[in-house]
């Protein structure tokens, strides 16, 4: 009897351990050729004329563009941008925080409806847009910034983490988003799409001292991977560390190239006069080093945020930023947002500001492209 009871515990541990093996022979990795095949057109051809653009000059972009402004916000058609120049961002930048809660406005107080109308409408201009993710605490339920050492919300979103579920909850809010930006005939609108940015500082939550390197890999591996469970088919993803150096910073957290699109950079010029020459000095390293990133893996490099609050210095644009950026091959360059309710708080000139006549000169350079200069990006 104690033969058949050793045989049947054999028998039983053999089919927990082939069932082991079976299951883990199902975890799916990701092949950088085969997603980009499951793009819609569009999209694969977005991915394409970046690169092709960036062999030519580099597209504008500003964050919230026709949403508000200085003095203004939800007038139709309004841009501080085009007020001064006559024409609109080639890029326009919009953001998903408060998305996961449920709620009818974003992080900026302006109504998810509305940004997907002006996301269709800069589509349909022939404009790229691209959003970030403001996302919500999901350990503390504070906001983004809401950070304390030692507190890892990071690990507790990750499958077997307390907050997994929740997380998932958090996902599908963006992805049905995702989903739903569509023309009249159908046509889904492709995104470039920046999560989890920033993240060699480390004021969010999913920031360098908050988790560990590995942890950030798999939480970007794991927004990827929902996203295409889900059918979500329209987008590009950026990878923007913070300006913090290049080489092993600039890679230590990289999630691989199976995951990524757009070797992104957000990089803020501070101290005004007394910051040029760091900002320019710091600018140059990793542009230096994204070109030759971007070259070895065959992807698109661009400038994802920058900029100089309140922009102090008249020539800025062409003295400062252009004399950088236009040396290397970025697809774009971002801005800021030009805050409504908070003075001095904004990235792009508007009608009689400072650096407003500089620039019209960075407009008319022959390397920067707003949205009338682009060809049709998704052909």
């Amino acid at each position: 009897m104690k033969k058949y009871r050793f045989l049947i515990v054999v028998i039983m541990l053999s089919f927990i351990c082939i069932n082991g093996f079976s299951q883990q022979s199902d975890i799916k990795t990701i092949n950088l050729s085969e997603r980009i095949k499951t793009l819609t057109p569009e999209t694969q051809n977005l991915l394409k004329n970046l690169k092709v653009i960036s062999g030519k000059g580099f597209m504008f972009g500003h964050q919230d563009d026709p949403l508000y402004g200085i003095g203004w916000e939800g007038d139709d058609g309004r841009s501080d941008v085009k007020s001064v120049v006559g024409d609109y961002p080639a890029v326009m930048g919009f953001d998903l925080g408060r998305i996961e809660l449920g709620n009818e406005k974003n992080i900026d107080n302006v109504s998810f409806e509305k940004i997907r109308q002006e996301i269709i409408r800069q589509y349909q201009r022939g404009g790229m847009i691209t959003m970030s993710w403001h996302m919500n605490n999901p350990l503390t339920n504070g906001d983004a910034w809401d950070v304390k050492k030692g507190e890892n919300a990071v690990a507790s979103v990750l499958p077997d983490g307390q907050n997994h579920d929740k997380f998932l909850r958090w996902l599908q809010s963006a992805a049905d988003f995702f989903n739903s930006l569509k023309t009249e005939d159908g046509t889904k609108i492709p995104i470039v799409f920046r999560p989890w940015h920033e993240h060699t500082g480390s004021w969010f939550w999913w920031g360098k001292d908050l988790c560990s390197n590995e942890e950030y890999k798999q939480l970007w591996r794991l927004t990827v991977e929902f996203m295409q469970e889900k059918g979500v088919n329209n987008l590009l993803y950026a990878y923007s560390p913070d300006i913090q150096g290049p080489g092993q910073i600039y890679m230590e957290r990289y999630p691989g190239d199976e995951y990524v699109d757009i070797l992104g950079l957000d990089g803020y010029h501070r101290d005004n006069e007394t910051g040029i020459e760091s900002f320019q000095n710091s600018l140059n390293t990793i542009l230096s080093f994204m070109t030759d990133e971007g070259k070895k893996r065959n992807k698109p490099i661009a400038l994802t945020e920058t900029g100089l609050e309140a922009i102090p210095i008249a020539n800025w644009w062409t003295g400062v930023l252009l004399p950088i950026v236009g040396k290397y091959p970025i697809s774009y360059v971002m801005v800021w947002r030009n805050a409504r309710e908070r003075e001095n708080h904004y990235y792009a000139p508007y009608p009689g500001q400072k650096s407003a006549a500089d620039f019209i000169k960075f407009y008319h350079y022959p390397k920067t492209f707003f949205c009338k200069d682009i060809p049709n990006l998704y052909k």
